[in-house]
């Protein structure tokens, strides 16, 4: 709704709102605020129990043979690893958190579209959590089947991954409800004068993302539905045994699981896009093309799925229209390196954490996109697929593409919701940590792949051992560059020195509002007159 409906009222920080305290005014409050701030406590959660995951894997992998753990163990903690990273935090994570905290700030709104819905979702959300961790716990123990419950294992295994799959569903649907909620916002909420030129890039990644989680999430739930009814009615849809196809599961599978690679990096594209002008101190380079590139990603990555599938059997047809689809989705992608670049070139350029992290995406990013296109070409796919490789790839793509750009925005715009800033030194510490070690991880996988070096195994030759050593050590290091950030973090967010208005200088609606915002975001209804990266008219020096 907008301000003008509502007669003006005391700047009051939603912190500390006058009968909203207390842990049930949170976790049944409307505030778009508060609920960015609820998933961003439960997505890291997530995100923290599942890097703990990953560095017993990487110890298990350390040495040939038997490390800490045996396969059985190891083939149900990579599974538990991805399906918290995937569905639990980097999935929901940039909606959830930055698109409620940011989102309706930026278009000059008081809240979102639907406050009711948006609570509901992230209790479906929270629904969905528990559900999976009690898989965990019941039935025949952890699902040992991988994040993506390839059939026909997924159908024949002992262990519970129907429950599993049933809490994916729900998160899943949390995901659809927040998709229309935010969509809904910026087609009716904008602020007088906030015409679809002068949106903030951000907002525009996640209508583009949003719009994915309308349309691909759908295709998920139906599939994970099915798998189920598979392994509990026996209906025989994709279980060769029964006259079922495995590779419709593939299918369906990627129909979605490939744009929801685009609701990952979407947002944390957008995020980068807000930094690199306000710490270049230059409007953005070519404002139109990153903002029809973001809708571009969206659309261009919703067909391009089969290129997951080359080793598959699918015919010499699909493989050639696959491959070069994957090839055209990266052009979109490349426009909005080249327009960040451009940005920073002939900047007044401030290395303070945000922008460390946002250049660290642009990097890893790159690194993570000219690998997938090795993936995409049919000839190279077949000797990687299936291979250390593609972890490598996908880890830099996601790991060190949009979570770089989710530690970018925790610098940039938490401090604003806290009122309270973190220390710059520290932060500046655990980024070098977290940048080398982050490359001393998962560029081994990338070589242990191209060496032949198989994903997903429990041991491996004896050749593979140098590589594996080094990554593991890598993944130490990264550990302790997260740990240092999450430390700092925590403790500037609580009782680090006041953080101004606008600190940073940003041109954006939300450095308009105190820090932390009030209840209702504005005094009363803004009025656009200028662009979101136009410094000089917004008064910035």
């Amino acid at each position: 709704m907008n301000s003008s409906n509502h007669p003006t009222l005391p700047l009051t920080s939603f912190w500390n709102d006058t009968g909203k305290c207390g842990v049930s005014a949170w976790v049944f409050s409307t505030d778009h605020k508060r609920i960015g701030l609820l998933y961003l406590y439960s997505v890291l959660i997530s995100f923290l129990v599942a890097v703990l995951i990953g560095l017993l894997l990487k110890i298990e992998l350390m040495a040939p043979g038997r490390t800490i753990m045996g396969p059985v163990t190891y083939n149900a903690l990579f599974t538990v690893h991805g399906v918290l990273m995937i569905f639990l935090f980097i999935i929901p994570g940039f909606p959830g958190v930055f698109g409620n905290l940011v989102m309706p700030i930026q278009i000059g709104a008081s809240d979102v579209a639907f406050p009711r819905l948006n609570l509901l979702s992230w209790w479906l959300y929270i629904t969905g959590a528990l559900t999976i961790v009690l898989s965990l716990f019941t039935g025949g123990g952890p699902p040992d089947t991988g994040w993506t419950f390839y059939v026909p294992f997924s159908v024949r295994t002992g262990t519970n991954v129907s429950l599993a799959v049933i809490g994916v569903f729900i998160v899943g649907f949390s995901s659809i409800l927040t998709g229309i909620n935010f969509v809904t916002t910026i087609h009716r909420l904008r602020a007088d004068g906030m015409a679809w030129g002068r949106l903030p890039l951000f907002v525009w990644s996640i209508y583009a993302t949003a719009w994915i989680q309308i349309l691909a999430t759908p295709v998920l739930g139906i599939t994970l539905l099915l798998v189920v009814a598979e392994r509990l009615l026996g209906t025989g849809l994709f279980d060769p045994s029964r006259g079922g196809d495995p590779i419709m599961f593939q299918h369906l599978f990627w129909i979605y699981s490939h744009p929801a690679v685009y609701i990952m990096i979407l947002p944390g594209m957008g995020i980068v896009s807000e930094i690199f002008p306000v710490f270049a101190r230059k409007p953005i380079f070519g404002y139109k093309m990153i903002a029809f590139s973001s809708l571009a990603i969206a659309g261009a990555g919703s067909l391009v799925w089969a290129h997951h599938m080359f080793t598959s059997g699918i015919s010499d047809m699909a493989v050639l229209v696959f491959s070069f689809l994957t090839f055209v989705v990266a052009i979109p992608s490349a426009i909005k390196v080249f327009n960040w670049v451009s940005t920073l070139y002939k900047g007044s350029i401030s290395l303070e954490a945000p922008m460390l992290f946002a250049l660290s995406f642009i990097m890893l990013f790159s690194i993570g996109g000219l690998t997938g296109l090795v993936q995409g070409a049919a000839a190279t796919n077949i000797h990687i697929h299936d291979t250390q490789f593609v972890v490598g790839h996908f880890h830099y793509v996601i790991f060190g593409g949009a979570g770089f750009a989710f530690f970018s925005a925790m610098h940039y715009w938490l401090p604003k919701f806290f009122g309270r800033t973190y220390s710059e030194k520290p932060a500046m510490i655990s980024w070098g940590l977290m940048f080398a070690g982050f490359n001393l991880t998962y560029f081994p996988m990338i070589i242990l792949g191209m060496k032949g070096m198989p994903r997903r195994y429990y041991d491996y030759l004896p050749e593979f051992a140098p590589l594996n050593l080094i990554s593991t050590i890598g993944s130490w290091i990264l550990a302790a560059g997260l740990a240092i950030m999450m430390i700092n973090l925590f403790m500037g967010l609580l009782k680090g020195r006041p953080f101004g208005s606008n600190p940073w200088g940003g041109a954006t609606l939300e450095w308009t509002t105190p820090s932390p915002p009030p209840t209702e975001n504005f005094d009363e209804e803004p009025v656009v007159t200028h662009g979101p990266y136009d410094f000089n008219r917004a008064g910035v020096p």
